[in-house]
C-alpha cells in the first residue's frame, strides 16, 4: 500500500438484506448502500454478490468509483459468519487490501453498547442477545433460523404460520390474526406451498403484521410475543443481567418487545448509540489506524 491512508469499508449483513458505508479516517463515513440478503450460511454466493454491490454502490454514492480496492481496510459484520472458517471464506472472496469478517454479534455490540458496559438484545430476522464487560462479549443463542434465533422476527414469523395451520385444523384457537393469514396465503394447503419457498426473510415479513395484532390485543399475537419475550429474559439472566444494568433494545424487532419485558429489565433502558453498521465502520477504523 502507498503511504496514502486507506479507504475503510464496512457492510452489516443480515437475513433480511445488507448495508455498507465507505468512508476514511479522517472524516468518518462518506456514504451508504443498501443491498440484498447477506446471510452467508444460507446463501452464499448470493449473499457474497450482494454486500459487492452494496459496497460499489456506496462508493459511487461518495464519488469514489474509481478508487483502487487494493488500498482499503474492511470490517463486515455478517449473519451465518460465526465460524472461523466460513470468515475466511468470505474474506476470500472480496479484493480489499484487508478484509476482517466477523459474525454480526460482535458488530451489533460495537454499534449499540460502543465501549461501554451493559447488554443488547438486538433482534432482527435474527436474535442476538449480548453481555459487554470490561471489553469483552459474551453471547447466547444467535445461531441461525434452524435451530435458534428465538424472539426474532423470522422465528416469529414461522410461529405464526405454525399456530395458524393448527388452528386451521383446529388444534388451536384461532383469532382475527390467524384467519387473516390463513386467507391471505390459502389456507392449510397455502401455508404449505408458501413454507416450502420461503426463506428466514420471507417469515421476517410477517413481523409487522404480528406486533400490530399484538397491540391490538389479539391472543395468538400476544402469545407469541410473549413466548419471545421469555426465551429473552432467560438469555439476559443467563449472561448475568442484574436489574439497574444497561440495557439496550435494537434492531427493527427488538423495540418492539419493551412493552411484553418485566420492568426490571427496563429501569435503565437506554437507546443505542449506533447501529451495526456504525459498529462495523468503527472496528474498520480501528484496524486501518493500526496500520501506520
Amino acid at each position: 500500500m502507498t503511504d496514502t491512508p486507506p479507504l475503510i469499508i464496512a457492510v452489516d449483513g443480515g437475513g433480511t438484506g445488507c448495508r455498507a458505508a465507505v468512508g476514511t479516517l479522517a472524516v468518518g463515513a462518506l456514504a451508504e448502500a443498501q443491498g440484498g440478503p447477506a446471510n452467508v450460511s444460507t446463501n452464499f454466493e448470493q449473499s457474497v454478490a450482494n454486500i459487492m454491490q452494496a459496497v460499489l454502490e456506496a462508493l459511487g454514492n461518495a464519488d469514489l468509483g474509481e478508487v483502487d480496492l487494493s488500498h482499503s481496510v474492511a470490517h463486515l459484520g455478517l449473519a451465518g459468519a460465526d465460524l472461523e472458517s466460513i470468515q475466511k471464506k468470505t474474506a476470500a472472496m472480496f479484493p480489499f487490501g484487508q478484509t476482517n469478517v466477523s459474525g454480526d454479534r460482535q458488530t451489533n455490540v460495537a454499534g449499540v453498547l460502543g465501549d461501554q458496559d451493559g447488554y443488547v438484545v438486538a433482534l432482527g430476522t435474527g436474535t442476538i442477545i449480548a453481555r459487554q464487560q470490561a471489553g469483552g462479549v459474551r453471547t447466547v443463542g444467535g445461531w441461525g433460523f434452524q435451530l435458534s434465533d428465538q424472539a426474532g422476527g423470522a422465528w416469529l414469523g414461522r410461529a405464526l404460520l405454525t399456530y395458524t395451520l393448527n388452528a386451521e385444523e383446529g388444534l388451536e384457537e384461532s383469532s382475527d390474526l390467524t384467519r387473516t393469514v390463513a386467507g391471505d396465503l390459502g389456507g392449510v394447503q397455502g401455508i404449505f406451498d408458501w413454507s416450502n419457498r420461503a426463506r428466514p426473510a420471507d417469515y421476517a415479513g410477517f413481523a409487522p403484521q404480528l406486533f400490530a395484532a399484538g397491540k391490538a390485543g389479539d391472543g395468538v399475537a400476544v402469545k407469541l410475543l410473549s413466548d419471545g419475550s421469555a426465551y429473552v429474559t432467560r438469555g439476559l439472566d443467563t449472561l448475568g443481567f442484574e436489574e439497574g444494568d444497561i440495557l439496550s433494545l435494537a434492531g427493527g424487532v427488538g423495540p418492539h418487545y419493551a412493552p411484553y419485558l418485566p420492568d426490571r429489565y427496563l429501569t435503565n433502558q437506554t437507546d443505542p448509540k449506533g447501529n451495526a453498521l456504525e459498529g462495523a465502520f468503527s472496528l474498520a477504523r480501528a484496524a486501518a489506524s493500526k496500520m501506520g
